[in-house]
C-alpha cells in the first residue's frame, strides 16, 4: 500500500497545488468512519428505506444482512451514491464519510467513488486484460504516470490475493479467469484507486466453496486497512467475517451491534426470529 501512495503523492504534486492537495487529504487524513443519519430512500413512489440511523466503524467489516427486498442492497449501494443514476430516486437525511455528508452540493461524486470502492454480486471485469482491469481507475483518475502504473497493478493484484496466480499472464483476458479470480480481479480494481472504504454485494454468492474461502480470509486482511461493508443473505458468513452486523426487514434497521451479540443474544424478537431460521 505505501507504494500506492507515494505513486498517486507523486501523481498529485505534477497536477498542480488544488489537484495534489486533494489527492494527499484522501490518502492521509481520512479514516473511512460512516454515519447514517435518519436516512430515508425512494424508488419513485416506492419507500425502500425508512429513516435508518447507523455508526460504521473504520477499519473493521461490518455486515449488512435480512431477507430479500429488506433495502440492504440499497442502502450499501447509496453510499456512494449508485443509486442517484437510477431515474426517478430521492432521499431524505445523510450519509456522511468522515464527517462530510456525500449528498452535500457541490460534491465530487468522481473523487467519492475512489474513495468508496464497490464490488457486485457477480463479477464484472472488462473486456480487456488482466493488467489494463487493475490499470483503468489510476490511468482515468490521473492517479499515476505510465511508469507508475506496474507498481499499482502488482500492489492492487498483492492486496486482492491474486498475484501469485495472475504473474505469468497479465496480458491475458480476464475473462480467461476462474469465477473466483474474476471476483478478486473486480476488488482489485476498486483497490487500484487506493480506497478508504469497501462495499461488496454480495460478493461470494455465486462462488464455490474454497473461492468464498479466499474471498473471506482476504476481507480479514483488508480490514487492518480499510473499512469494509458487505451485504450478504448468508448469516453464517455474516458470523464468519463481520466484526459488526446490521440486521435490517422492509426497509428500516432493526438492530445493529457487535456481530457475536447480535447472533448469540439479540435484542429484538425480529432479530431472533431471523437468525435462528424462523423467517426469511
Amino acid at each position: 500500500m505505501t507504494r500506492v501512495l507515494a505513486a498517486r503523492e507523486r501523481s498529485a504534486a505534477s497536477a498542480g497545488p488544488e489537484r495534489g492537495a486533494t489527492l494527499r487529504h484522501s490518502a492521509r487524513d481520512h479514516s473511512g468512519r460512516i454515519a447514517i443519519r435518519d436516512f430515508s430512500f425512494w424508488y419513485g413512489a416506492t419507500r425502500a428505506l425508512h429513516d435508518v440511523t447507523l455508526d460504521i466503524a473504520p477499519h473493521a467489516i461490518t455486515a449488512f444482512i435480512g431477507p430479500s427486498g429488506c433495502g440492504k442492497s440499497t442502502l450499501l449501494r447509496s453510499i456512494n451514491r449508485l443509486n442517484a443514476l437510477i431515474p426517478g430516486t430521492r432521499h431524505t437525511g445523510a450519509i456522511e464519510l468522515d464527517d462530510q455528508d456525500v449528498y452535500a452540493g457541490g460534491s465530487d461524486v468522481v473523487t467519492l467513488r475512489q474513495r468508496v470502492g464497490l464490488v457486485f454480486q457477480r463479477s464484472n471485469p472488462f473486456p480487456r486484460s488482466i493488467y489494463e482491469n487493475v490499470a483503468f481507475g489510476p490511468r482515468i483518475n490521473g492517479m499515476a504516470r505510465h511508469g507508475e502504473l506496474d507498481e499499482i497493478v502488482e500492489t492492487s493484484l498483492r492486496r486482492a490475493a491474486l498475484w501469485d496466480e495472475v504473474r505469468d499472464r497479465l496480458r491475458q483476458s480476464a475473462l480467461t479467469l476462474s469465477g473466483g479470480q474474476q471476483q478478486r480481479l473486480c476488488i482489485a480494481r476498486a483497490l487500484a484507486n487506493d480506497p478508504e472504504v469497501l462495499l461488496l454485494d454480495e460478493p461470494a454468492s455465486a462462488l464455490d466453496p474454497m473461492s468464498t474461502q479466499r474471498i473471506e480470509e482476504l476481507l480479514h486482511e483488508l480490514k487492518h486497512e480499510l473499512t469494509v461493508v458487505i451485504v450478504t443473505h448468508n448469516l453464517q458468513q455474516a458470523a464468519r467475517v463481520s466484526d459488526a452486523t446490521a440486521f435490517f426487514y422492509l426497509g428500516a434497521l432493526v438492530e445493529a451491534g457487535p456481530t457475536g451479540e447480535l447472533f448469540t443474544h439479540p435484542r429484538e424478537p425480529r432479530t431472533e426470529a431471523y437468525v435462528t431460521g424462523r423467517f426469511g
